[in-house]
């Protein structure tokens, strides 16, 4: 996948996925806890 002049590529093997299932969650929560601070 590319975006710009920059090749994206997925990291490769179980823990190249895990890894991105990781940092989705981390960003979800972290989106979610700064939204609700925004709102307040």
């Amino acid at each position: 996948m590319r975006i710009g002049n920059t090749e994206v590529r997925p990291l490769g093997g179980a823990w190249g996925c895990l890894a991105m299932i990781l940092v989705s969650i981390l960003l979800s929560v972290v989106c979610t806890i700064g939204l609700n601070l925004i709102i307040r």
